[in-house]
C-alpha cells in the first residue's frame, strides 16, 4: 500500500501469515487523530496516538510468537464452534 500525500513512510516489515507473504507499512500522518499507524497487505491495520508500540506491534504482526499463533488458533476454533 502506498502512503497518501499527507503520510510519511516510517518503516516496512516483511513476514508471513499462515504461509502467505505479508508486508506491513508503518506511516505518520499529522492529519489523523492518531497520527501513527501501520497497515498490512492482509487488510489488518492499527493506529496509535504516539510512536510507542507502532514498530513492536507491526513486527509481531508479521513475525508472531508461538503464543500469538496459539491465541490465533484458539480464536479460530472458538469462532468455528460458535458458528455451528
Amino acid at each position: 500500500m502506498e502512503p497518501s500525500k499527507s503520510e510519511f513512510w516510517a518503516g516496512t516489515f516483511h513476514g508471513r501469515h499462515d504461509g502467505v507473504p505479508a508486508k506491513v507499512t508503518a506511516t505518520l500522518d499529522d492529519t489523523r487523530p492518531e497520527p501513527y499507524a501501520w497497515t498490512c497487505t492482509c487488510g489488518a491495520s492499527r493506529s496509535f496516538p504516539t510512536n510507542d508500540g507502532v514498530f513492536d506491534t507491526a513486527w509481531r504482526h508479521t513475525h508472531p510468537t508461538r503464543l500469538d499463533r496459539l491465541r490465533s488458533w484458539a480464536a479460530r476454533l472458538l469462532r468455528t464452534r460458535a458458528a455451528r
